[in-house]
């Protein structure tokens, strides 16, 4: 293997924001972190639990979970690995400060912590848990030795960031990190997993389709993720490039303000906020909904490579409903919907959404934004980098309705159920700031409350089903758009094996053979 091949260098178009794996809830830094820091259980290519930290796991009753850990696994700097760093690990992933969404809903189910030995921990929950496992691939772990300062005190974000507390037990280990630009890892000659193909790999952030693009055509760099669907066909041609696609758990969808008294942005026509928010009323969320051509989207927009929907999962997944259709584009039963409302002259309002987070997120806005306007809902829209988009609408609760994307990482909808449908609750997870839809139900909350702790699966979808026609297609308390076509483009003799997942990680790239 010649020099330049054992080197990788991969330009991702989402952007990621910290080294610290707890900061942020957020696919683009857990790919980034997912290279230094392990997990207890790893999901496989189709987001199935497979061995990780943890080699085998078993339910001991309901309510308790054991897990078996990897004896011989050693941190980056030659400590071991023991059942204490789960411990630490559980102790800080949900309490990072000025963390725009924690690990909470994945370490919150968890109510104590038994250390058996130094290589099995159990797991005690207050009710069934079912996808215990699936949450232990949620999150990484790490050590207790690296993160934990004098006194105990919990080393802060900006040490991950400095790489003095990012040293975990992965693949690669971290040479630098710029916020902002680019991360360098090393390859880990004594992980316990399989030889990495890569002894150096640099993890660029371009969040310009077109500057992504040209620096994979320029060798600047070896792969890229998120091709930009306009391009796809282009460099499918190209003969140095390569292209991989498949369909993934991402959903585009509109969270709605459906529940405060006033919204922010929704006024008159002179711009003054409505004394009564219009978006309280289903059927003016129905309107809305109708007045998207999801197909019009998938065809002008993203070139053929989304998945219109009316519903939490794609076809194929776990708690995927054939019942629920993608819905009708229907202009004058919009117009109608609006007139029954006691709404026929429309009103104003601002849809707002990020321009560097999701694939074509800004041409989505512009081209909803004009759709609601042949309702006579006039649409003026603001888009934004993600970093601000998301303290604003998610930390600040400042939008009224706005784009935005959701990725189980267990492989089921329970995240779209407890995040984006449930009543808030922090102590138990619920909720999230950053999709502020208010919206609260008693009646789907206890659907909710079953689904997660149904230990059946078939028991347990027929649930999902239930939950999601409520939240998705009665009460349009979000408003699904389509999900991700996932898209890599690589020079040739780099091999991709494309994840369920859309995370872009130097694990899965190899020399071609």
């Amino acid at each position: 293997m010649s020099a330049r091949a054992a080197d990788l260098t991969i330009a991702v178009g989402g952007a990621f924001t910290s080294m610290d794996p707890h900061f942020f809830d957020l696919s683009p830094n857990h790919a980034l972190t997912w290279h230094v820091f392990d997990r207890l259980v790893h999901p496989d290519a189709d987001q199935r639990p497979s061995p990780g930290l943890a080699t085998s796991w078993r339910a001991i009753d309901e309510r308790t979970w054991e897990f078996k850990l990897r004896e011989g696994v050693r941190f980056h700097d030659g400590s071991p690995f023991t059942a204490d760093d789960v411990v630490f690990t559980f102790a800080r992933a949900p309490n990072v400060p000025n963390s725009p969404t924690s690990m909470g809903q994945y370490i919150r189910p968890v109510t104590r912590l038994e250390v058996v030995d130094a290589h099995t921990i159990r797991l005690h929950t207050a009710e069934p848990v079912p996808l215990i496992p699936q949450m232990m691939g949620s999150f990484s772990i790490v050590g207790r030795k690296q993160g934990e300062g004098p006194g105990g005190v919990l080393l802060p974000t900006s040490d991950y960031n400095n790489g003095r507390a990012a040293i975990g037990t992965g693949p690669y280990k971290l040479a630098s990190f710029t916020q902002g630009d680019r991360a360098v890892f090393t390859r880990n000659p004594d992980w316990w997993g399989p030889r990495q193909a890569w002894d150096r790999v640099t993890y660029r952030m371009i969040t310009n389709d077109s500057a992504r693009v040209a620096a994979l055509q320029s060798g600047d760099v070896d792969a890229i993720d998120t091709v930009p669907t306009r391009d796809v066909e282009r460099v499918r041609r190209d003969p140095k490039l390569t292209v991989q696609a498949r369909p993934g758990l991402r959903l585009i969808y509109l969270y709605v303000d459906a529940n405060r008294p006033q919204s922010p942005f929704v006024t008159d026509r002179a711009g003054a906020v409505l004394p009564q928010n219009p978006l309280r009323d289903v059927r003016v969320r129905q309107a809305l909904s109708m007045a998207i051509n999801r197909e019009g989207i998938r065809r002008q927009i993203m070139e053929g490579n989304s998945l219109p929907t009316g519903q939490a999962m794609p076809e194929g997944a776990m708690g995927y409903d054939p019942g629920i259709p993608v819905p009708a584009y229907d202009v004058e039963a919009a117009k109608k919907l609006l007139a029954e409302a006691g709404l026929p002259d429309g009103f104003n309002i601002t849809l707002h959404g990020p321009n560097d987070r999701y694939v074509n997120d800004d041409g989505i806005v512009q081209a909803i934004a004009q759709m609601w306007s042949r309702i006579g809902v006039r649409t003026a829209v603001s888009t934004s980098p993600a970093s601000v988009f998301f303290t604003a609408g998610g930390v600040r609760d400042e939008h009224s309705i706005a784009l935005t994307g959701w990725s189980t990482s267990t492989g089921e909808p329970d995240t779209h159920l407890s995040l984006m449908l449930a009543t808030p609750d922090p102590q138990r997870g619920r909720g999230t700031r950053l999709r502020p839809s208010h919206y609260s139900n008693p009646d789907l909350d206890k659907l909710v409350d079953r689904a997660l702790t149904t230990i059946d699966l078939e028991a347990r979808e027929k649930l999902y089903f239930e939950a999601i026609r409520i939240g998705f297609q009665r009460d349009l308390a979000v408003i699904p758009i389509h999900h991700q076509v996932n898209l890599w483009a690589m020079r040739k003799g780099i091999a991709y094996a494309p994840q369920l997942s859309e995370q872009t990680r130097a694990m899965e790239f190899s020399l071609a053979r």
